[in-house]
């Protein structure tokens, strides 16, 4: 038998493995592990770090400037607000909008509610208007669909929208403080009725409230209306025509027209009016809505605390610069009165012809 043991009995590894004797019984093998050497490493870390900011500096330029700010507000703006005070019922008409023209900074969890005025022409909707934006932290903004462009059909009439209630809308209305309510004043015959199957499903969509501001004495209105129409022609206010006014002087000089009414079409004209404003609200009754009356508002001003809870804005006291134009009573105020009243008198608008107010 050879001294050296087999070849069996060899170890692999050869020259790797180390061998302790601990006493004569335990014996303690541990192998070496292979370690780079330290230049190596080096060289592959810096190779790592090059590759990693070439492929950055890449990444930059394809997608701009623009686009990494842009980036970055998208993920600053994606921050949750605290909506835990907001009831679920009122959860569908709260919004937190992202302006794309600036940064709303401090107002970003202010929620904003999206609101819309639907009324006719001279129901005292442009007063009503001044007085909700003197409001520091609602703004309405105007007609926006008297542009026949924008009410086109319902594509252009949503894509207008969008762009109010995203708050990226600029008009005088706008505040420096922190906007809570923001909408605009519709008329019915700017594109309304024509698509009111489109705009009502884009109210409970978006969660749009409205406030219906009509006139219950439709022969006042048509009065307002006419006069209204010959100043456009005429420019009684040096040459310049005002559908509102905001001196006394102005007023009196736009109340001295008396128009003449034809008497054998009064009563159709006053029902077509009527039903057209019936059809268009029975139409617009599946959306969120209050229902408001000029009358009512001259009388009671309080009537206007109605309409800031409903908005869910601070009460607080609104004021308009405008002044009303007709305050007579409409004997003063109808060229041929005998005639309106004999006509009007015993039929279903026979109360048109007492005043409902006084100014």
């Amino acid at each position: 038998m050879a001294m050296g043991g087999s070849k069996g009995e060899e170890k692999p590894g050869g020259g790797e493995d180390c061998c302790y004797q601990l006493g004569n019984k335990d014996t303690l093998v541990l192998k070496t592990q292979k370690k780079s050497p330290p230049a190596l490493r080096i060289v592959v870390f810096a190779m790592t770090m090059i590759s990693g900011v070439f492929i950055c500096s890449i990444c930059m330029k394809q997608l701009g400037t623009d686009s990494w700010s842009r980036m970055v507000k998208i993920e600053v703006a994606e921050q949750p607000c605290n909506k835990s005070l907001i009831p679920l019922s009122e959860v569908q008409f709260v919004h937190y909008p992202q302006p794309q023209n600036y940064s709303r900074k401090e107002c970003m969890c202010t929620p904003v509610r999206f609101f819309a005025i639907i009324s006719s022409q001279r129901s005292g909707s442009g007063w009503f208007e001044t007085l909700l934006n003197s409001h520091i932290n609602v703004s309405s903004n105007g007609e926006i669909f008297s542009n026949k462009e924008r009410r086109n059909n319902i594509s252009s009439i949503v894509k207008t929208m969008d762009k109010v209630y995203n708050l990226d809308w600029n008009s005088s209305a706008s505040k420096n403080e922190c906007t809570a309510a923001v909408g605009f004043k519709w008329m019915l015959n700017q594109g309304l009725v024509a698509n009111h199957a489109g705009v009502v499903d884009y109210f409970n969509q978006r969660g749009v409230s409205t406030v219906f501001l009509m006139r219950r004495n439709l022969l006042r209105q048509m009065v307002s209306q006419l006069a209204n129409n010959h100043d456009r022609y005429i420019k009684q206010l040096n040459g310049k025509h005002k559908a509102h006014v905001h001196t006394r002087d102005e007023a009196n000089i736009l109340a001295r027209y008396k128009p003449r009414l034809n008497t054998t079409t009064l009563i159709w004209s006053l029902k077509q009016a009527d039903d057209y404003t019936r059809d268009a609200l029975e139409n617009l009754k599946s959306v969120r809505h209050m229902t408001m009356y000029y009358e009512d508002l001259i009388q009671n001003r309080t009537k206007l605390v109605d309409v800031l809870d409903f908005l869910k804005v601070p009460r607080r006291k609104l004021v308009s610069r405008h002044v009303k134009i007709h305050t007579k009573p409409l004997s003063d105020q109808i060229e041929n009165w005998d005639e309106v009243y004999n006509a009007l008198n015993g039929t279903q608008f026979e109360s048109f012809l007492t005043a409902d107010y006084r100014i």
